[in-house]
């Protein structure tokens, strides 16, 4: 049988940082007692009409901007009818065959649509341990109902559970440096479905898909992902077919359960929403949303790749935060004589390792001028790279110490090249170890490490490794 390939889709629910819903004046909150922020709007009273949030239809221009969306000259909302407890309407706002937003990109993911809605309300299901009357229940609080949303889809180009977890973080790190939300999972303001399904490798028609739904982590996202495509792969090399369904994964357990089959748009009844008049962006408001834009991660990265030279794991890394961003261009403002890549390294590396072991924050960071000093003194061999280290340390516990100062103090400069001294310890660590000079000079290369090792014990660090092995090569050349 031919190998099978993964093909998958996402659906983001972006959560709007508005101040009210999306439909009314309602004040937005997270954590607030049950049912405090509602209104006949939202709680679909007879006779009330909607009025749309002007805020959110901006941050859904700016939103396309960013993933480099056509905007429609003319969108409507529709009704998307469901009955269910967390719509009290019966229907929920949506946009459907005239979304405000289509045919974007991010990275090398295409964008299928972007379009406005609402939020449902919240569900709280009471269990054995919370009877009610005798009996479980479930409650629901309509403080989230109304809440402006974003709902990304992308065309389905994912072909690996790992890459749609990475792209969904790009994905987060782009919306929220817009401002636009806090893209907060764990409150709930950035959800995420996959819509997955298994094909021949090569084959350009689409299998049946499923949809995982809600998963609330990148790292469940991609563990969901990975077991329903095992259950496709499996099912179908065994001879079965995929049934289309949407399905609950329990990151808990692994397991996959069915929670219905999967609804078609028809099986919504959508109509046009006969309340709310179209939305017709002027040419003022498309302005004014390109000219908003940050410089988003995926121009930093190719930015970072194509500039500075930076490995795309490192521009990515430092692209996903934009203080980080901010304080390593610092840093290389002043070590320009430096590979940028070098300074990345410090960067990434050895300062994120300080603040982690000496439990700092990234407020603690030293000024960029301080890790520009230390990083020179190692480029220019002044210090070792265990010695850098050290410095560095020292200076996160006290951002006002002067690196030159702690090394002068420490005693920590390198030994001069020229050093006399440096050749007289050499010449004594190949005499003490004669064993590894034989072995050296009988071509086994690793041997030298016991007599480096034996030289940088006795000058303490100071000694630059590389002129240690030149110098060791060129007495057993003697």
């Amino acid at each position: 049988m031919a190998e099978l390939e993964a093909v998958i889709g996402l659906e983001i629910h972006v959560q709007l940082a508005t101040k009210t819903k999306m439909f009314c004046g309602c004040e937005l909150s997270f954590g607030d007692e049950a049912n405090v922020h509602t209104c006949p709007i939202c709680l679909a009273h007879p006779g009330v009409l909607p009025v749309p949030n002007e805020q959110a239809i901006f941050y859904a221009l700016q939103i396309a901007a960013a993933l480099g969306c056509e905007v429609a000259p003319r969108s409507i909302f529709h009704r998307k009818n469901y009955f269910y407890p967390d719509s009290p309407k019966a229907y929920q706002i949506s946009q459907y065959d005239i979304p405000i937003a289509s045919n974007g990109r991010l990275g090398d993911i295409r964008i299928h649509r972007a379009h406005l809605e609402e939020d449902a309300a919240k569900m709280i299901h009471v269990g054995e341990s919370g009877r009610i009357h005798g009996a479980g229940a479930s409650l629901v609080d309509f403080n989230r109902g109304g809440t402006p949303l974003v709902e990304i889809v992308t065309e389905p180009d994912l072909r690996s559970a790992a890459e749609a977890a990475e792209w969904a973080r790009l994905l987060r790190t782009t919306v929220q440096q817009l401002g636009v939300s806090d893209v907060n999972m764990e409150e709930g303001s950035l959800r995420c479905d996959a819509n997955v399904s298994v094909r021949p490798a090569g084959s350009k028609e689409l299998g049946t898909k499923t949809e995982l739904k809600n998963m609330n982590s990148f790292r469940f996202l991609q563990r969901g992902v990975e077991a329903e495509l095992e259950r496709q792969r499996e099912l179908v090399e065994a001879g079965g077919t995929v049934t289309q369904e949407t399905l609950h994964f329990e990151p808990q357990t692994g397991a996959l359960t069915s929670l219905r089959s999967k609804e078609e748009a028809h099986d919504y009844r959508y109509f046009p929403e006969p309340d709310l008049v179209p939305i017709v962006p002027t040419e003022e408001m498309l302005r004014e949303a390109r000219e908003s834009l940050p410089e988003l991660p995926a121009a930093r990265i190719e930015r970072y790749v194509g500039d500075l030279k930076l490995s795309t794991e490192t521009a990515a890394q430092l692209a996903g935060d934009p203080d980080i961003a901010k304080y390593f261009e610092g840093v290389a403002e002043m070590t320009d004589d430096i590979e940028s890549q070098v300074v990345a390294n410090w960067v990434t590396g050895d300062l994120a390792a300080a603040l982690r072991q000496l439990n700092r924050s990234a407020e603690d960071r030293p000024e960029p001028g301080s890790l520009a000093k230390i990083i020179k003194m190692v480029s220019e061999k002044q210090i070792s790279h265990k010695s850098g280290r050290e410095t560095l340390f020292a200076v996160v516990e006290n951002t006002e110490l002067d690196p030159q100062e702690y090394v002068d103090r420490k005693g920590l400069a390198q030994m001069s090249s020229d050093s006399n001294e440096l050749e007289s310890i050499v010449a004594a660590a190949v005499e003490s170890n004669p064993e590894a000079a034989e072995q050296i000079r009988a071509g086994n290369g690793k041997a030298i490490g016991a007599i480096v090792g034996a030289v940088m014990k006795e000058t303490k660090g100071r000694a630059d490794g590389g002129e240690v092995n030149r110098l060791i090569k060129e007495k057993l050349a003697e």
